[in-house]
């Protein structure tokens, strides 16, 4: 089964922002220890949806089921299955009227992020959100550092171009040409805080 995560940012501008429920409010710090990356950006995603912020998903993988075993009358399980053609990125949505597209890549490397972490297909459909005026990037965790950043994607796809000189991006340009996620208590990786940032340079 393939679940969509529910999918600051000005909240001045988002007329049917409602008050913050309890529930958003109450986030105990133990209950981070040892999330990775993705369990943050979905964490982040529910708290904007709920809070009218932003409505951002988990793309679906799309798989073809070809074997399916019913142990009970009630219950089945898939045996055997097959990715129908690569996935482009992580997670899209909208975003105060714009629209956007991201990936997200965590890696234990201290000194430089490795382009083999990425596929040319993913490339592409960032250039081609690009292209048609849309929003795209990646966000790269350094899990040793405990650092995210947002790395926009013209200047992922101009290093990826120029690859055959430089296999990986270093830390120092990621922090030198990124937007550094900041720490939050809710959520834990507050996301469209960076963005903001990155859209005001656009702007």
């Amino acid at each position: 089964m393939i679940n969509y995560p529910k999918g600051t940012h000005r909240q001045e501008k988002v007329s049917n922002a409602l008050t913050r429920s309890k529930k958003t409010q109450r986030v105990s710090l133990y209950s981070r220890r040892g999330m990775g990356l993705e369990d943050e950006i979905n964490q982040a995603n529910d708290y904007y949806l709920e809070n009218h912020l932003a409505v951002i998903h988990k793309k679906p993988t799309p798989v073809t089921i070809v074997g399916v075993d019913y142990p009970m009358r009630s219950a089945a399980k898939i045996t055997e299955a097959y990715f129908q053609k690569p996935s482009t990125t992580d997670y899209n949505g909208v975003y105060q009227g714009r629209y956007i597209d991201f990936d997200a890549k965590e890696t234990s490397n201290k000194t430089s992020f490795p382009l083999k972490n990425l596929h040319e297909h993913q490339i592409r459909h960032l250039a081609n959100v690009l292209s048609q005026g849309g929003i795209g990037f990646i966000i790269i965790k350094f899990t040793k550092f405990n650092e995210s950043y947002i790395y926009p994607a013209s200047r992922l796809i101009a290093q990826w171009q120029d690859r055959s000189q430089a296999r990986s991006i270093t830390y120092a340009a990621i922090v030198e040409h990124s937007y550094q996620i900041p720490t939050s208590l809710n959520p834990s990786l507050d996301y469209l805080r960076a963005l903001d940032s990155m859209l005001s340079d656009l702007t």
